[in-house]
């Protein structure tokens, strides 16, 4: 199934819950455990400056947008965080991170 348009503020409860811990969203905001979002749509993976990478992660040139976020993000093998299984979730999730990462 394909991204679709979700509740942004249901979106931010997620990420409160589920992703800050690790993730900061706002411009100069610093890194975490998980690199800054802020401007994450349309960067390739591996890209924010003074965040350490992998190689594979900086290799995999993956852009990020909604669809490679939906996908990623139901089952991301790289993070210790389990995934997003519900699809409305996941839209959820994407549709307040292309708010507050722009």
């Amino acid at each position: 199934m394909p991204f679709q348009q979700g509740d942004a503020g249901k979106g931010a409860g997620l990420f409160k819950t589920r992703c800050a811990q690790c993730h900061t969203l706002g411009a100069g905001e610093p890194n975490k455990v998980g690199p800054n979002l802020h401007g994450l749509f349309g960067r390739k993976s591996g890209q924010v400056e003074g965040f350490s990478y992998t190689a594979a992660n900086v290799n995999k040139g993956v852009v990020w947008e909604e669809q490679t976020l939906f996908e990623y993000l139901e089952n991301p093998k790289k993070m210790a965080f389990a995934g997003l299984k519900k699809e409305k979730d996941r839209n959820d999730l994407i549709t307040h991170l292309k708010e507050a990462t722009a």
